[in-house]
């Protein structure tokens, strides 16, 4: 249970983190690729928005379940 455990977290730090990505490149603040197809497209800060909801809001509940 305890591998499972950290691999979860693991894979709901990194999915915040991708979303936290995604505002930046959505909103502009991140234009890293200069080519990227999504510097700034407002879709992409709102699935960034919920991606990273949902990444911290398990990485909270798995934590707090030990």
């Amino acid at each position: 249970m305890a591998v499972i455990r950290i691999v979860l977290q693991v894979i709901c730090v990194l999915a915040a983190l991708i979303g936290l990505i995604w505002i930046g490149q959505g909103t502009g603040v991140f234009p890293y690729p200069a080519s990227s197809f999504m510097i700034n497209q407002t879709p992409w800060i709102l699935r960034g928005a919920i991606l990273a909801a949902v990444g911290f809001t398990v990485l909270l509940f798995v934590r707090r379940r030990r």
